[in-house]
């Protein structure tokens, strides 16, 4: 369990969102599966939010990850200068955060996050928080390029991962905050999203009967993975 109450080091994951086109069954169908309350655009676990939950327009709903900075807009000046691009440029988001969405080379979409008076996810690493995220990419190649360039992150393999194209990011400390996993068959570059639970079967099953759909489940080094598809075609996996 770990509660965060200031902003994370540069490149850590640390807020997660959805933008849905009904909010209302998007809001039935989180609680259920995941516990989740709701004020306003967050979604809560014991009254803290833990992810971005928000009525609006999109072709291809998926979890969009911010990534931490201390500098928002030089970081997005970062972006574009190691080859990303700005899809919604450095703005505030209220009195919360000062955020913008970018796309790596490869196409893969995601956030940062300069925290306010919300640092991002008030609580991870617990039944019903964010865990991890890791890139998939046919072009795993020049995805470690750009990371590295704009979040001074370093590589290393992983032995417990024996045929898969795996690379660990990890920040100038030495601290683990995802992946890249390099998969020619992928259709796309996307950053995945993986929320703890304590049984990843019973809360699939919790998500097949509240609209959406068991994707994949599977068993892995570090413990169960079900990937869900919720009603509005967003993906994430489920880990106990």
């Amino acid at each position: 369990m770990s509660t965060v109450d200031r902003n994370q080091p540069l490149g850590t994951p640390t807020w997660i969102d959805l933008t849905v086109p009904d909010l209302d069954r998007a809001q039935r169908f989180y609680r259920a599966v995941l516990g989740w309350t709701f004020d306003g655009d967050h979604c809560l676990l014991r009254d803290l939010p833990v992810a971005g939950l928000r009525q609006g327009s999109s072709s291809r709903p998926a979890w969009t990850v911010y990534l931490a900075t201390d500098d928002c807009d030089g970081t997005a000046k970062a972006v574009t200068a190691a080859g990303g691009k700005l899809l919604d440029p450095p703005h505030d988001a209220g009195a919360h955060a000062r955020v913008a969405v970018a796309e790596d080379p490869t196409g893969a979409r995601f956030g940062l996050w300069q925290g306010r008076q919300l640092p991002g996810a008030r609580l991870v690493n617990e039944p019903g928080t964010l865990l991890r995220n890791d890139l998939v990419t046919p072009a795993p190649n020049p995805a470690r390029d750009f990371y590295c360039a704009v979040f001074a992150f370093t590589l290393d393999g992983n032995d417990d991962l024996t045929g898969i194209d795996f690379t660990f990011l990890r920040r100038p400390d030495g601290h683990e905050i995802g992946g890249i996993i390099g998969d020619s068959t992928a259709a796309a570059s996307a950053w995945g999203t993986l929320i703890l639970v304590t049984d990843a079967d019973a809360a699939g099953a919790r998500a097949a009967e509240h609209g959406g759909k068991i994707v994949e489940a599977q068993d892995s080094p570090y413990g169960r993975m079900v990937t869900i598809r919720d009603p509005f075609s967003a993906e994430f996996v489920l880990g106990s």
